[in-house]
């Protein structure tokens, strides 16, 4: 078992304390106060035998996902279990699985199959597979024909009545499906994080954008905005905790507001302004930004804010204007260069990532050419690349693939390679300078007494020193790179 810090939002137990302008999309009050009564009956289930039982929640996919299972861990612990660090250890095993790739579904699959072996060992462990998956039909049917030992299949969107639906299995002995959630935000739900100095802070969910290779829409609903006095009193719990590095989080923190008008004023410019008041010696980081409503106003308070990192990540996806219509992204490459440019006349040293897709339906050489045009021109410091990967309900999943996927394999190798010189020259440059970076652990792959650090923008620096550095800022002298990341010695 490993420590913990619980924190609890500004309408915790569903008390009537709530935001009073709380918008008509979140849930608090007494449908919350009902989740916390049947914490408590599940406490007296679990506490009953007098033993401390363990729950255990593996986390698969986005830093969304990661905040999600956070909840989980609160939960779990206010009705009465300890966590647990493996699943042998569990009585409550909760997958909170990611859909976004065909690949990472098959990994949860073949890890619920091992599961089967402590089902048999021990009939009462519960197992629950939750998250994106969980909003799948065809997963859900799966679970039910494949693994009749899994017995609470729970979507994102029915986080919140996750004590409800643990309660009935734990009285009825029946499997549930909660399956048909709505677009709503539970506010007052116990939270679980870990003590570090890197915390994720959720600040709207869903997505309204509906990519045509996406499936989060589908499985984590519209969007909808978490109010602003929230997310700023949790902010401020979190900086007085000790987080140093703070993630703000949406599936597209550019629209946080949009459909909250009638309720609330703060567009995401602004909120980074109201968050950068706090006072302190901390990192604010955000994603994902999505270029069709990333602006001025953006930059502006990106160049203004103190305590906001100079990074900006922002997916393109494609250098092909035929394929960004076909993928329903709604800018062109010509305006996300006109970004591009925009953001570097503000912040000259910002550090850029990206996302890029190969293997799009239909996307031909040209296409390809297009988008190793773009990687040339923006010249990322990284970039997340992907293989195509179809994802049933969406619309290209239906969309005809015409290239042989020993040439995608190829135009995938190919864009890696130039990124990877990119980014090597764009390492060589920081040799000689000192950085201030925030110590946030031991180096992997390093000998005994190497750390692991960030700069301000992202970038991972490794260099030897003690132990007691860890959590704290520090400046390093960078000696040397790797395609991958800086090397240095403290200064």
């Amino acid at each position: 078992m490993y420590t913990h810090a619980v924190f609890w939002p500004p309408c915790n137990r569903g008390d009537n304390t709530l935001n009073r302008d709380i918008s008509a999309n979140q849930l608090g009050g007494e449908k919350i106060a009902r989740q916390y009564e049947y914490m408590a009956r599940v406490r007296d289930f679990v506490t009953a035998s007098g033993e401390t039982k363990l729950c255990y929640v593996e986390t698969y996919g986005c830093q969304q996902n990661e905040a999600d299972s956070e909840h989980f861990r609160g939960m779990a612990l206010e009705m009465g279990y300890g966590i647990a660090d493996s699943p042998e250890k569990a009585s409550l095993i909760i997958f909170n699985t990611c859909a976004v790739r065909e690949h990472a579904e098959q990994r949860v699959f073949g890890n619920i199959g091992a599961l089967l072996k402590y089902k048999r060992r021990d009939p009462s462990i519960i197992i629950a597979l939750a998250g994106c998956m969980a909003g799948e039909p065809h997963v859900v049917q799966r679970i039910k024909k494949s693994f009749p030992y899994v017995s609470i299949v729970s979507d994102s969107r029915c986080l919140w009545r996750f004590p409800e639906t643990l309660f009935n299995v734990l009285v009825n002995g029946k499997r549930e499906f909660a399956t048909e959630g709505a677009d709503v935000i539970a506010e007052g739900l116990p939270v679980h994080k870990n003590r570090d100095i890197k915390g994720w802070l959720p600040i709207m969910y869903g997505c309204d954008n509906f990519c045509s290779y996406c499936i989060v829409p589908h499985v984590r609903g519209r969007e909808r905005s978490r109010s602003p006095e929230t997310v700023k009193e949790q902010f401020i719990s979190m900086v007085n905790a000790g987080f140093k590095d703070i993630t703000l989080l949406g599936q597209n923190v550019n629209s946080y507001g949009k459909n909250a008008r009638e309720h609330f004023e703060t567009d995401f410019p602004k909120l980074l302004r109201e968050l950068d008041k706090v006072e302190g010696d901390h990192v604010i980081r955000f994603m994902t930004s999505h270029p069709k409503d990333a602006g001025l106003e953006l930059f502006d308070a990106m160049r203004d804010c103190k305590h906001v990192a100079p990074h900006l990540h922002l997916p393109f996806q494609s250098g092909s204007e035929r394929i960004l219509k076909a993928m329903n992204r709604g800018y062109t490459p010509e305006k996300y260069l006109g970004l591009i440019r925009a953001v570097r006349e503000r912040i000259p040293d910002i550090v850029l990532t990206g996302d890029v897709i190969v293997g799009f339906p239909g996307e031909t050489e040209e296409d390809f050419e297009a988008t190793l045009a773009l990687v040339e021109k923006v010249r990322y410091d990284a970039l997340f690349t992907f293989i195509y990967s179809p994802r049933k309900g969406t619309r290209a999943a239906e969309m005809p693939q015409n290239t042989p996927p020993e040439e995608i394999n190829r135009r995938f190798d190919r864009l890696v390679a130039l990124q990877n010189s990119i980014s090597a020259e764009k390492h060589a440059a920081y040799e000689g300078r000192t950085v201030r970076v925030l110590v946030d652990g031991k180096a992997e792959n390093k000998p005994e007494g190497w750390l692991s650090s960030r700069t301000p923008g992202g970038r991972l620096v490794v260099f030897p020193g003690e132990e007691g550095l860890i959590g704290s800022f520090t400046e390093v002298k960078i000696t040397g790179h790797t395609t991958w990341s800086l090397v240095g010695e403290k200064a």
